[in-house]
């Protein structure tokens, strides 16, 4: 059952990473900075953006944990980011917006390409080769969700907290850019204390929600 588990969620999860941090460094290169490009970071080849220990030990050890513990599974890491030099952009501070928001954006597109083959996929006979793909397919769907909303938090250095850097004046701007430092034990005192869960949760539903009034699945 584990193994089976995995397995549906391996093909997802490897392409929601991977399309995340390549469309950051495309619309970056688009944008004037071809940092990601020169460190061959453009790339769909998952080993260019896994980070050992984001990508694989936190979420596997955070998986088997929270199952053992009786929880859902949770399931929380990070990729290897792309580099970007934002002063290499030609409007630094504005194209900021658009190299941050590519990897939610990238994210939704795949989540509406796997609710898509979902519905294609509605009535597969349990024992047939089309229903496990039908549980890829909401496997997609889950953790690209997960991913484009956890990235549009606003903290720095997540793209949530670029993308309010770039919208605030710039004064305020270099203040909020302060926390970057800071942003992933923000993200873990969230995650440990269930508020993460707790922010996540509803928008997550409400975005299930979305995709079944326009996929009607």
């Amino acid at each position: 059952m584990f193994s089976a588990s995995i397995l549906v969620w391996i093909l997802p999860v490897v392409l929601a990473i991977t399309v995340h941090e390549a469309a950051h460094g495309y619309v970056a290169r688009a944008f004037g900075d071809p940092t990601a490009e020169l460190a061959g970071r453009i790339t769909l080849n998952p080993l260019r953006h896994i980070d050992p220990v984001g990508t694989i030990a936190v979420p596997l050890g955070l998986y088997l944990l929270s199952s053992a513990m009786g929880g859902g599974g949770i399931l929380f890491g990070w990729a290897k980011p792309v580099p970007v030099n934002f002063n290499r952009l030609r409007r630094p501070k504005a194209d900021m917006l658009w190299v941050a928001a590519a990897g939610p954006l990238s994210n939704l597109l795949m989540a509406l390409g796997w609710a898509f083959m979902l519905v294609l996929l509605s009535g597969s006979a349990p024992d047939s080769y089309a229903y496990g793909a039908s549980l890829m397919a909401g496997a997609g769907i889950s953790i690209n969700g997960v991913l484009m909303l956890l990235n549009l938090l606003p903290v720095p250095p997540l793209d949530g907290g670029r993308i309010a850097i770039s919208l605030l004046p710039d004064r305020l701007a270099r203040e909020y850019a302060r926390i970057e430092p800071f942003g992933f034990l923000i993200l873990l005192a969230l995650l440990t204390t269930g508020m993460l869960n707790a922010v996540l949760g509803p928008l997550l539903d409400g975005f299930m929600a979305l995709l079944q009034m326009l996929f009607g699945n």
